[in-house]
């Protein structure tokens, strides 16, 4: 097994406290949910940093977790990851060059592991449409206690769909201001076609500051004169 060190993100109290709440809204989905894909409608919505966080809150609830890097295409996964040399990824896993275990990384907070996305392959669908794909979720389902899959946007390829069809739950992460109520509905209809079962929908990236918007009056009525300003890259549910 390979071994990798996190990246720690100083997150303010409040966004901690929201990945908590959307770690434990997931718990009382029921025991079943425990393979989890994570998709968006288009790139740069937070999507991977929602993923990368929500999967971290698990196993600081002390669970055994792994993360799957699913974005064949253009991942930015690594970017969470300091240090750790790693030889094999996800891709190398599904075109049969090794096996779960030696695409796996340990990282250092307990409980914590991770299967980067591997180098690029011209057939990412395909791959993640195969019987080694499915055989890599059984594996997990065996060996962790929830499975946190981060996909591409489902906005531009058909990747999340097809990985989110074989998972017991998708959320869908959307941009606060950056994504129109009409194209959020297109893209979860792409998910429903695809028998995806979406438990829930992560509101990102919305601004805090008194008086900007209903979500900003809302939450900042509560929580932001006790827990500072908020800040664009960081999430809120």
């Amino acid at each position: 097994m390979q071994q990798v060190s996190i990246n720690n993100l100083n997150l303010s109290f409040r966004t901690t406290e929201a990945y908590k709440t959307l770690r434990s809204n997931i718990e009382f989905s029921g025991s079943d949910m425990r393979t989890i894909s994570v998709t968006s409608c288009m790139p740069n919505e937070g999507k991977s940093q929602v993923t990368f966080e929500l999967a971290r809150s698990f196993a600081q609830n002390g669970n055994s977790v792994i993360l799957i890097d699913a974005d064949l295409r253009k991942s930015v996964m690594r970017e969470h990851y300091k240090s750790g040399r790693v030889t094999f990824g996800l891709s190398n896993y599904l075109v049969g060059q090794c096996e779960p275990d030696d695409a796996t990384c340990e990282t250092d907070e307990p409980g914590f592991y991770t299967i980067f996305s591997g180098p690029t392959t011209p057939t990412p669908s395909e791959l993640l449409n195969s019987q080694r794909f499915e055989n890599l979720l059984s594996f997990c389902r065996q060996m962790y206690d929830y499975t946190i899959i981060d996909c591409p946007p489902i906005g531009s390829v058909i990747d999340g769909a097809i990985v989110g069809k074989q998972c017991d739950g998708t959320i869908l992460v959307i941009s606060a201001g950056d994504i129109s109520y009409r194209f959020a509905q297109d893209v979860k209809g792409q998910l429903d076609r695809a028998d995806c079962h979406i438990i829930g929908c992560v509101l990102n990236k919305v601004p805090m500051e008194s008086g900007k918007g209903y979500y900003g009056k809302y939450y900042g009525k509560y929580y932001g004169k006790y827990y500072g300003n908020y800040y664009g890259n960081e999430s809120t549910h």
